[in-house]
């Protein structure tokens, strides 16, 4: 290997996670602050959980609650124009 080119690794980095679970990895960062791990992901868990760092999911919510009066302002139906058929004989 050559000298100086690689990063250090630190065998023993520290892991804590938005839910406060907290434990030891090999890594070249020293600390590593994580949002979700595996003992809050839903698919170790098998619980729902909605994971939103945007606002996303609120922000859909409250357009979806505000369009539910529209929808029912709108009730209108829409009728098809008539088609007049044509007999065509045959040759």
């Amino acid at each position: 290997m050559k000298k100086d080119i690689h990063p250090k690794y630190y065998p023993k980095a520290k892991v804590t996670c938005a839910c406060g679970n907290k434990f030891e990895v090999g890594s070249t960062l020293e600390k590593i602050d994580v949002e979700i791990c595996s003992a809050c992901h839903p698919f170790y868990t098998g619980n729902e959980k909605i994971v939103d760092t945007a606002g996303r999911v609120e922000k859909f919510k409250a357009r979806m609650a505000k369009a539910e009066p529209k929808k029912e302002k709108t009730k209108t139906v829409i009728k098809k124009p008539s088609v007049k058929k044509t007999s065509k004989s045959k040759k």
